[in-house]
């Protein structure tokens, strides 16, 4: 991850309200945003241990369509929605 020094195949995509998600939902939601914009990587951006504000992505080939970025939001809000902890009920 480059997010000290981000490439000009690097993103951030700020979440519209920052979730409360586990470290596995974190995890979800890191593979789910790098599968949909098919980046290299991907990396939950916190504010604390538990709180997603946004996400980077690097190595991407292409900008992040507007519909990629909110189905990412979607499931962002999803995932936080699954469990009053923010975590995925079966991990």
């Amino acid at each position: 991850m480059s997010r000290s020094r981000p490439a000009p195949t690097c993103a951030e995509l700020t979440l519209r309200s920052p979730c409360v998600l586990e470290p596995p939902a974190q995890v979800a939601l890191e593979d789910y945003a790098r599968v949909l914009t098919v980046a290299a990587a991907a990396e939950a951006v916190t504010s604390d241990e538990n709180t997603v504000t946004g996400l980077h992505l690097c190595g991407l080939s292409t900008a992040i369509t507007p519909a990629a970025q909110s189905d990412i939001q979607s499931f962002a809000a999803e995932l936080a929605s699954a469990t009053p902890s923010g975590g995925l009920g079966w991990s």
